[in-house]
């Protein structure tokens, strides 16, 4: 998966409370048999009147927040359903972080698990991070995780609480069969001593 540095760009605010994979990714997208196309399908209901009819009100469709790769979201964000879908429409779609004070944890799993960076802050952070993300002259912010900091266009620099194993993980772009491969000598090594010791299971 593609490793996450520092990312900037432009943040947009999506603060109801208790959006679920089925407004992230409706059902009617999960019937292909791959992760095509799933960019375009990400929050369709709520981008979209009809086919073809973008709605002009909708913050991810406003000139200011083309090409957001940052979300600033309600309280218990990817709730609902398990689809993994969501995470991969979200990053198809050029998201690389979500700043909430909650995640479902199912949702959190896949996203640790595809490279989509959660940050979780208290309600004060968030409130301050969702105004300037509402604001089209503030709404540009800059993601470092290494340093573990969000600044904003106008300096204000917000600190983060990250598990060191997952910001490793994201930093060097491992999923699950990357960081196993991480091990992959200490693998071998039981290997060997395993089949020494039982010969017949050779």
């Amino acid at each position: 998966m593609q490793p996450f540095t520092i990312v900037a760009g432009p943040a947009a605010g999506l603060p109801a409370a208790n959006i679920d994979t089925d407004v992230i990714m409706p059902k009617q997208f999960l019937k292909g048999i791959d992760r095509a196309g799933l960019g375009a399908a990400t929050f369709h209901d709520l981008r979209y009147a009809g086919p073809g009819q973008p709605r002009p009100d909708f913050v991810l469709n406003r000139p200011a927040w083309q090409g957001a790769c940052i979300l600033v979201v309600g309280l218990n964000f990817g709730c609902g359903s398990s689809r993994e879908h969501a995470v991969w429409g979200l990053l198809q779609g050029g998201i690389r972080a979500v700043i909430g004070t909650s995640f479902a944890g199912i949702f959190a799993d896949n996203a640790a698990n595809n490279g989509l960076l959660l940050i979780e802050l208290a309600p004060g952070p968030v409130a301050e991070l969702s105004a300037r993300a509402a604001d089209p002259a503030r709404n540009h912010m800059t993601i470092d995780l290494p340093a573990q900091t969000i600044t904003t266009a106008d300096g204000a620099v917000q600190g983060f609480a990250i598990p060191a194993r997952r910001k490793d993980h994201l930093v060097r772009g491992l999923d699950a069969i990357g960081a196993t491969l991480d091990h992959a000598e200490a693998i071998r090594a039981f290997q060997a001593r395993h089949l020494a010791a039982q010969p017949w299971l050779a």
